[in-house]
């Protein structure tokens, strides 16, 4: 915990000169009670557990203080708070090999179901994009708060060839960003106005070309969030590195989930076979490079609880908030449960 105005803490000084204080003045009433012609009759008339009550007051009044001091301070702590995401974009992996039955019942209907799940869990304020991607990547659900749109969309993916996950986060980045301008075309295919003009492709609507932008710290941009879901390694499109410092410079977090194989082994379905690799280092260094965070899954099981792991991490996440509040309140409730103990037990306050 670090304080915004340090110097206040100075203030605690004054809580020993106030015990003293408070010594000072209970010494001056044991002098003042030895006029009694018995100083054991009044022992015996208070009673050990009387004499023990009378200090608690005082103390919980010197403990309000110190945490009125504490406030005055400014505290800074990490505390678990409600996320201010409210835009997840969930981009998924649909290329061929995900129908390997390594995963039961396959990879795929195991991704499916996990990303439902964790749609169901998302609160209702959130809004949810689904973004798929093979051989290149389209926008299956604009961001929504509908869920079964969003289920549907999930269950209505396709299978292709080819893994581009760089083009799966670069029409991540212009779902979140709508009007930044991203040169989707240009970035994904490749396109030149010249070139498309002569082979009668109309140019970009006004509006959408590529516009300057500042970048800004990775992570910083607390409305939306990416999660990445792959099995395999770039095949095609951008540079999956090169996308994700597009990201990292728009602030976007990218939570990465890997699922399959990381060995190379060659994985057979309906008479097909292929030899498939989980590209985890990449997959790493797309999390490193936005702040977010990897999460492998080998089984449909691992992948379930990861999908609850992301769902805590997005829903609820710890940050660095001043909780000055916090303490006054404590300070409040300690001085206020002083004095109606001091009422209770001596009629008076203190």
């Amino acid at each position: 915990m670090t304080f915004l105005w340090p110097e206040a803490l100075w203030l605690l000084a004054a809580l020993p000169v106030i015990v003293a204080a408070y010594v000072l003045l209970l010494r001056r009433r044991k002098k003042a009670a030895l006029r009694y012609a018995s100083l054991n009759l009044v022992k015996d008339a208070l009673g050990a557990g009387q004499r023990l009550r009378r200090h608690i007051p005082p103390v919980l009044f010197l403990l309000a203080l110190a945490a009125m001091i504490l406030a005055v301070a400014r505290p800074v702590g990490y505390v678990t708070l409600p996320s201010q995401y409210r835009t997840i974009i969930l981009a998924m992996d649909v290329s061929g090999s995900m129908r390997a039955m390594d995963v039961e019942p396959n990879r795929l209907a195991a991704a499916q179901a996990a990303a439902k799940a964790f749609v169901a869990e998302v609160p209702m304020n959130t809004r949810i994009g689904v973004v798929s991607f093979a051989g290149t990547a389209s926008v299956v659900q604009a961001p929504t708060q509908s869920r079964e749109d969003v289920v549907s969309a999930i269950d209505r993916f396709q299978l292709q060839r080819g893994t581009a996950i760089g083009s799966g986060i670069i029409v991540s980045l212009a779902t979140i960003f709508p009007d930044a301008g991203i040169d989707v075309g240009s970035m994904i295919y490749g396109r030149d106005a010249l070139r498309d003009s002569r082979r009668g492709i109309p140019p970009d609507p006004a509006g959408k070309a590529q516009k300057a932008f500042t970048p800004v710290p990775p992570g910083s941009h607390t409305s939306a969030v990416i999660i990445l879901l792959t099995d395999g390694q770039r095949t095609t499109g951008p540079d999956s590195l090169e996308a994700a410092k597009m990201a990292a410079d728009r602030g976007v977090r990218i939570f990465t989930v890997g699922i399959g194989t990381t060995s190379g082994e060659i994985i057979g379905f309906e008479g097909w076979s292929m030899r498939v690799r989980l590209d985890e280092q990449t997959l790493k260094q797309i999390a490193n490079m936005t702040l977010g965070e990897y999460f492998y899954a080998g089984t449909a099981t691992d992948l379930k609880k990861v999908y609850q792991t992301l769902n805590a991490r997005v829903v609820m996440e710890k940050k660095q908030t001043e909780i000055t509040a916090l303490f006054a309140a404590a300070a409040a409730a300690t001085a206020l449960l002083s004095a109606l103990l001091s009422l209770l037990w001596f009629n008076r306050i203190l």
